[in-house]
């Protein structure tokens, strides 16, 4: 499912309200000039623009084919929801556009869950696991953690060499709901058990309140199913 997808590509520190104008742009009530003026009081070096622009761009402006309707419903939902916090939809949109921003999430979360925070050491440790052991992979890291700081999922302390995740958001909404689902099966690539829905890492930023079981054999993305009477899993829905 990710195979068309870039193995690294979130590498930039992305703020809130970029991201915020960005989707605002994909929903039809901002413009690129809107976006263009934050950048420009960021005070942001030519290529620092560029490559900035670049994440965004995948992100909601120009997101890959078969990831353009989940951003268009996203932007439905912020359009049609404007109490849906922006963060919510940049995060499940950046776990289903960028692996590399999934994998740190996914360690962020499964690192912090027993007592609320982590090491960053351990995070870039196992990053490079996976993404080699380069210069580029602990920048990139870097990153995309200050992003999730400044989305307000967690906070940098001990001159950010622990990583401590604040307050989850409750999420009430069926809508919102199977959407932020759906993000964590595209970041898996495969069919994800119900049971830990609940707690997926990836998704440590979020508390999903509603029967998700429920939602997800009601959503027009998602199907579920069956391997055997208690094997149950949440896939996405083939379209023809």
């Amino acid at each position: 499912m990710n195979s068309s997808a870039p193995k690294i590509g979130f590498d930039r520190f992305i703020q809130l309200d970029w991201a915020a104008a960005a989707l605002n742009i994909r929903a039809g009530v901002a413009g690129l000039d809107d976006l263009n003026a934050l950048l420009e009081a960021a005070e942001l070096g030519a290529e620092a623009k560029k490559k900035t622009r670049t994440v965004l761009n995948r992100l909601w402006l120009e997101p890959r084919a078969e990831l353009v309707d989940y951003a268009d419903r996203a932007a439905a939902i912020h359009k049609d929801q404007p109490d849906v916090p922006v963060a919510v939809l940049c995060w499940g949109m950046s776990v289903a556009a960028y692996p590399f921003f999934g994998k740190v999430a996914e360690l962020v979360g499964r690192l912090s869950a027993i007592q609320g925070d982590c090491a960053s050491a351990e995070v870039h440790r196992r990053m490079s696991e996976t993404y080699g052991e380069r210069e580029g992979t602990r920048r990139m890291t870097n990153m995309v953690i200050q992003s999730q700081a400044s989305w307000g999922a967690v906070e940098r302390v001990e001159k950010s060499k622990r990583v401590i995740r604040l307050a989850p958001t409750a999420i009430d909404n069926d809508e919102l709901t199977a959407w932020l689902i759906e993000a964590a099966v595209r970041y898996a690539g495969k069919p994800v058990a119900v049971p830990s829905l609940q707690s997926l890492p990836v998704l440590f930023p979020f508390t999903m309140t509603r029967p998700l079981a429920y939602v997800a054999s009601n959503s027009a993305n998602l199907s579920l199913r069956s391997e055997g009477p208690s094997s149950h899993f949440v896939a996405l829905r083939a379209s023809y």
